[in-house]
């Protein structure tokens, strides 16, 4: 996939899971609170979502954080955000799986336009707070899970003003895990 600019959009979309205090990781990262409740099994929507989208937008840290997994979990083309990550970098079993890019949000995602992406899932702490500043997310699929880590990698940062969300619906899990989706106004 080449990335060159064009005039279309590709609409950004988050499901993520957070703690209940706001937090999608430990302050180094660790996300190993999540296991439990990925292995409960019960149906998040996560599969259905993933096929309605395109490809995946991530940073490089969260994109380190799944080279850590004991497999490559995504079937869809992944583009990392980095500054320093070269393609060269990459390992072997990763071509045509990864592409990287240094473009910021919105050249980006006019690139992917032109390659034809009509929705993309935008991943990762930093990157999410970046696309939600150049309002470029649509709806966030929000999981809250039933635990307050105190610290760590906070979901949401700073804004320039509010951003008003319209609640779509709600849903909750034997697990006491309670995801609500929402558009951004």
């Amino acid at each position: 996939m080449t990335l060159t600019t064009s005039s279309k959009q590709t609409t950004g979309h988050v499901f993520i899971a957070a703690s209940v205090d706001g937090y999608i990781a430990r302050p180094d990262g660790d996300i190993d609170w999540l296991g439990k409740y990925a292995a409960s099994g019960e149906n998040t929507g996560y599969d259905a979502f993933m096929d309605t989208i395109d490809g995946l937008v991530m940073g490089r840290v969260t994109f380190e954080k799944v080279l850590s997994f004991d497999s490559w979990p995504f079937k869809k083309l992944v583009v990392v955000l980095s500054q320093t990550l070269l393609q060269a970098d990459l390992r072997a079993d990763l071509d045509g799986k990864v592409r990287i890019s240094s473009l910021a949000p919105q050249p980006l995602m006019q690139a992917l336009a032109s390659a034809g992406w009509r929705r993309a899932y935008v991943d990762g702490g930093r990157v999410i707070q970046s696309f939600l500043r150049e309002n470029l997310i649509s709806d966030i699929v929000l999981t809250r899970i039933p635990v307050l880590l105190g610290d760590g990698i906070p979901l949401f940062g700073r804004l320039a003003a509010d951003l008003p969300l319209r609640h779509v619906e709600t849903t909750t899990f034997a697990s006491g895990m309670v995801q609500s989706r929402y558009e951004i106004d």
